[in-house]
């Protein structure tokens, strides 16, 4: 995954929005203004997404090229390595979860707005 593809996956999901909040560096997407991806786009080397925790543990544990989120809650965040180890479809799963779990803590009204029949 290059950086073009993850930014068209992550602004293809409804609501979703990017912003330079940080610096001019570091692009962080947004649902109902609530962070759920960010990267460097000057290097692209890693991204951070919001994970169970539970889960957050477990993958760091299975993947080397999953870390504590760096400079993040470390118990909510991980970061993703994009040494290459980590398929394109795995980091897509990670990314549509990390905006689900977003979505999932909005209040009850603004969540229904985002699941449709």
């Amino acid at each position: 995954m290059n950086i073009e593809e993850y930014r068209s996956y992550c602004l293809a999901k409804k609501g979703v929005t990017e912003e330079f909040p940080f610096d001019n560096e570091t692009l962080v997407f947004k649902v109902a203004g609530k962070m759920f991806a960010l990267t460097n786009v000057s290097t692209f080397a890693s991204i951070n997404l919001k994970c169970d925790p539970e889960k957050a543990v477990e993958l760091r544990d299975q993947y080397p090229a999953v870390l504590p989120g760096y400079h993040m809650n470390k118990k909510h965040w991980n970061t993703i390595l994009l040494d290459g180890s980590i398929p394109s479809k795995l980091l897509q799963n990670w990314i549509d979860e990390s905006y689900i779990r977003v979505v999932n803590a909005l209040p009850k009204r603004e969540r229904a707005s985002f699941f449709t029949l």
